[in-house]
């Protein structure tokens, strides 16, 4: 094997090594757009129910349970909105990895230092994925107090097991 084509595998892995970043870049993106449109959902949701709870008399019962779920739903945001943060500094963490990787070439970056920004980029997917199902967990109790309301007003389904066909 000659310095060519030892310099060529040593190029390819250089470059192997600066493109899966970029792929990871991608992904932080498209879940950051996944949280936006969540947050903008949630967004719109909570001001539907504030205009409802404007609507309703002072006392009405209604109004108790739209203020739990306002609760509910602003937890919820707030999860959302620090994983929105936490996909941008993932995707930070990899640009920046894939940057440390090409400058192996010119400047003395130490070997450690790419593998510690992807690292870090792993650990912010990570964060995000605790956050999205903390949020989930809140999306369920908002869920509960509407059925809740709903089967204090009509009575409950029988089981599967004891409906006729």
């Amino acid at each position: 094997m000659d310095a060519t084509s030892s310099m060529d595998v040593s190029s390819l892995r250089l470059i192997g090594a600066a493109v899966t970043p970029a792929v990871m870049v991608s992904a932080c993106g498209i879940l950051a757009t996944g949280l936006d449109n969540q947050i903008g959902r949630m967004t719109s949701r909570m001001r539907e129910m504030l205009r409802e709870w404007r609507t309703l008399p002072e006392g009405d019962a209604r109004r108790e349970v739209l203020k739990a779920e306002v609760a509910i739903l602003d937890r919820r945001h707030l999860l959302l909105a620090q994983a929105m943060g936490m996909a941008y500094g993932a995707l930070i963490s990899f640009v920046l990895t894939s940057l440390l990787y090409l400058s192996q070439r010119r400047f003395a970056v130490p070997e450690a230092l790419p593998v510690l920004a992807f690292s870090v980029g792993v650990l912010l997917l990570g964060g995000i994925a605790v956050f999205a199902l903390a949020s989930l967990r809140l999306g369920r109790d908002a869920i509960a107090l509407e059925k809740l309301e709903l089967y204090r007003e009509a009575p409950r389904p029988p089981p599967m097991a004891e409906r006729r066909p």
